[in-house]
């Protein structure tokens, strides 16, 4: 199969998908390297696994700062996978983002 047909229908089966999306225009677009621009999914332009840190199953590596650099990281970004990654580890999120018990919240939404 050529390049251009192959990109074709890996963008036909993206189209309609809620677990998908991608920027062209975006300036840095592909932000990462190592993907099929076509199956390229901008959808976590921010990561919502960055937070767990060491736990969050990508290639990462921490900097001379100490800051966390996931330039080498596809995990969320090759296709439409990424939902189910981040879906597999939202109870660690929601954990890390509980307010600690005894602290008065903002705000009393249920």
């Amino acid at each position: 199969m050529d390049r251009n047909k192959g990109m074709a229908q890996s963008q036909q089966a993206y189209e309609n998908s809620s677990s998908f999306f991608q920027n062209r225009a975006c300036e840095h677009f592909p932000c990462h390297k190592g993907v099929e621009e076509a199956s390229f999914n901008c959808l976590f332009c921010y990561c919502p696994l960055y937070a767990l840190g060491p736990h969050c199953g990508g290639n990462y590596r921490y900097n001379r700062k100490g800051v966390k650099d996931c330039t080498g990281c596809v995990l969320l970004h090759d296709g439409d996978g990424g939902a189910a990654l981040v879906k597999a580890r939202f109870k660690m999120l929601v954990d890390l983002a509980r307010l600690p018990e005894g602290e008065a919240g903002a705000s009393t939404a249920s």
